[in-house]
């Protein structure tokens, strides 16, 4: 299992500073949609060119011109961008198209989908790279629980492997174990606490 770490501060130096700290200890590091609605994809490359040993995600969170936007994403140096779920399935084919014309990756996130198990037997058509399980910011607050939509999602994924994020901390964490996902995403727990570090530390060990 690989440790993404969601980069979604808007500060682009704390984002940094967080990454330096913990860079040894993530495979896949996320630049997230409010950092780059705030500095733009150059922020993709600078932590790219900063850390050429992680793999990059944009989470560009495309829901049109799938081959554009997602080529935007590629060409800063992403490794990996996101598409949402709920885009038209034209859109997410011309992401994955540029993704294999670039060897690179795209991830689909499955926030708002209403109806997962019917979606995801549609996106195995397509065959992206990842699903992302991915509980709503929003909606984490009212108790919304993940584990009913990655018990839906791992049984129906077939080609495409599973990410798993919204809210992700130890007390979680193993109960979402349980169904392997390839990604688990985890973002607040670590850049939020007093020491990144130990925080880092204490998911890695759960992953081993």
């Amino acid at each position: 299992m690989k440790l993404q770490l969601a980069l979604d501060s808007s500060n682009s130096q704390e984002a940094k500073h967080i990454l330096e700290k913990v860079s040894d200890l993530v495979d896949i590091v996320e630049v997230g949609t409010p950092l780059i609605m705030k500095e733009g994809v150059k922020v993709v490359t600078e932590i790219k060119d900063a850390h050429p040993q992680l793999e990059v995600l944009a989470d560009l969170k495309i829901m049109d011109a799938g081959d554009i936007e997602a080529r935007i994403g590629f060409e800063a140096g992403a490794d990996i961008v996101t598409v949402l779920g709920v885009a038209h399935d034209v859109t997410i084919h011309r992401a994955v198209d540029q993704a294999r014309i670039l060897d690179k990756q795209v991830m689909i996130d499955l926030i708002a989908v209403t109806d997962v198990r019917e979606r995801i037997d549609q996106l195995e058509a397509i065959s992206p790279d990842y699903c992302c399980v991915h509980t709503a910011f929003d909606l984490q607050d009212r108790g919304m629980d993940p584990l009913r939509e990655v018990q839906l999602v791992q049984s129906a994924l077939k080609r495409s492997k599973m990410a798993v994020a919204g809210g992700i901390n130890p007390k979680i964490l193993p109960d979402i174990i349980v169904y392997r996902p390839a990604v688990v995403i985890v973002g607040g727990f670590i850049t939020n606490h007093s020491e990144p570090r130990r925080a880092a530390l204490e998911i890695k060990e759960l992953l081993a």
